[in-house]
């Protein structure tokens, strides 16, 4: 049973690191198995999901201008050929587009990615992996492309790389950035589209699991909902403006030291792998 203040930490957790490429069921999992949770227990699984919807809703709200502007070109261009030429037909297209790929393989294999890859050594392998990938995207990125140059190609590779993403300490944002560095976009375009492309994913994935939430109580769901939704909100607002100036390897460092403390962790038999 999750108490109050579990779900306080987790919301805080889960607000800070969902739009960070740090992973946050990376982050989620390592807290959730200090405090002695189960990881790999269905209920915890949906928890985890579920408080996502605050961060979701942080995004929603933070970019509702051009979630509205999007859908808006979307619907013209049904019914019009000269809306279908507007770049707003074709960045919605490329949300669409880029949404698919994670949602039939997170459906197909969600037994798999809630059971086997639950564990902390794949969440420790999967941070320096990706971590290498980060570093090597920022290196060979051009930044030469905005986010009005973004095509429907672009938009297909980011979604096939964000399946990635659901091998925890990954990280979502970490993937389809890199993904956007390597088509040369620039950060804050790359940024922007990764931001677009979680909203459609994370609400698919925490409208699944509430069918699981009947052994958590309401309240620390709720809390930490609240919580995660606070933080996820002030997290978007400072990556923008972080990525303007800053490579996103600088949180390559941050999770190849996460990594090594965690295998210290497991090796040491201070926390369990799940």
């Amino acid at each position: 049973m999750i108490s109050m203040f579990q779900a306080a930490v987790l919301g805080v957790i889960e607000g800070l690191t969902e739009f960070l490429p740090v992973s946050s069921t990376g982050h989620l999992t390592i807290v959730e198995s200090i405090m002695g949770l189960k990881t790999d227990d269905k209920a915890v699984t949906a928890f985890t999901a579920v408080i996502q919807v605050g961060a979701i809703l942080a995004a929603v709200i933070y970019f509702r201008r051009d979630i509205i502007r999007l859908v808006v070109a979307f619907v013209r261009g049904l019914g019009s050929a000269p809306a279908r030429r507007e770049t707003d037909w074709r960045l919605a297209l490329c949300v669409i587009a880029g949404s698919i790929p994670i949602g039939i393989v997170g459906f197909a294999a969600k037994d798999f990615i809630k059971s086997d890859l639950r564990s902390l050594w794949v969440v420790a392998v999967a941070l320096i992996v990706w971590s290498v990938v980060m570093v090597v995207a920022e290196r060979v990125a051009s930044y030469r492309r905005h986010e009005e140059d973004t095509t429907l190609t672009d938009a297909i590779i980011i979604g096939l790389v964000h399946r990635l993403a659901l091998v925890p300490g990954v990280s979502r944002s970490g993937a389809t950035i890199s993904a956007g560095l390597f088509r040369g976009l620039d950060r804050v375009a790359a940024t922007r589209l990764s931001f677009l492309l979680g909203i459609p994913a994370l609400v698919a994935a925490g409208a699944y699991e509430l069918k699981d939430l009947s052994g958590l109580r309401v309240l620390p769901t709720v809390l930490a909902t609240v919580v995660s939704f606070v933080v996820a909100y002030v997290s978007i607002a400072w990556l923008l403006k972080f990525v303007v100036r800053h490579s996103i390897a600088v949180f390559a460092a941050y999770r190849v030291l996460l990594a090594v403390v965690l295998i210290a962790l497991l090796s040491t038999s201070v926390i369990s792998a799940t």
